[in-house]
């Protein structure tokens, strides 16, 4: 199972093997427990869930005291992830740690989006600007957002709002170092999030 609970550290560059500059984000890889193993007999589904950053009992809820028994962690942070199958490594109480992955590997990232607050379409949606002369007053204005029928605006409809905070994946990036001894992951790219922001990494779909 490669995938790990990370927080972003920032950006830097490293240089490749042929020389050239590549721009990396650095993420901090501390070592991640597994809290619960899900099975298709008693879930329906088979999945491992990862735990990380460990805290003092009094800093979690009493149902996750008892949720986190089996592994004889108090963690703060837990992630669900997907696997096709069950194997004799993945059990509860089991450390994960950067080592799972590899210089070279493909891996997707997964982060919510710096959050921008209310904007309107010109930028939430790249909407064109309305025309400034020959008496023009719609400048930022939206324009029309429905005729008489169907009496009502359709879901979905392209209007101002929150912008960012969104889940977004960034898929096939590659890891450009591994350092397991201070826990950091690069990953060739950006990465979305703001600094200290959980970034999750698993590898490549098979």
């Amino acid at each position: 199972m490669k995938a790990l609970i990370t927080r972003k550290v920032g950006m830097t560059s490293t240089i490749a093997e042929d020389g050239t500059t590549q721009a990396v984000t650095l993420l901090s890889a501390s070592p991640c427990v597994i809290t619960q193993v899900k099975t298709d007999d008693t879930d329906g589904y088979t999945s491992v869930q990862l735990g990380c950053e460990e805290v003092n009992e009094e800093k979690v809820a009493k149902p996750q005291v008892g949720h986190l028994k089996g592994a004889k962690r108090i963690v703060r942070i837990m992630r669900e992830f997907r696997v096709p199958e069950i194997t004799e490594d993945l059990a509860v109480g089991t450390e994960i740690n950067a080592e799972v992955f590899s210089v070279g590997d493909t891996v997707h990232v997964t982060g919510t989006s710096k959050g921008k607050g209310w904007a309107g379409t010109i930028r939430r949606h790249n909407f064109h600007r309305g025309r400034k002369t020959h008496g023009g007053r719609s400048y930022r204005r939206p324009g029309s957002i429905g005729s008489m029928y169907p009496q009502h605006i359709l879901k979905g409809k392209r209007m101002a709002g929150h912008l960012g905070h969104d889940q977004v994946t960034v898929r096939n990036l590659k890891v450009a170092l591994v350092d397991v001894e201070k826990g950091y992951i690069g990953v060739v790219g950006a990465v979305p999030g703001p600094r200290k922001g959980i970034v999750i990494i698993r590898g490549e779909d098979k």
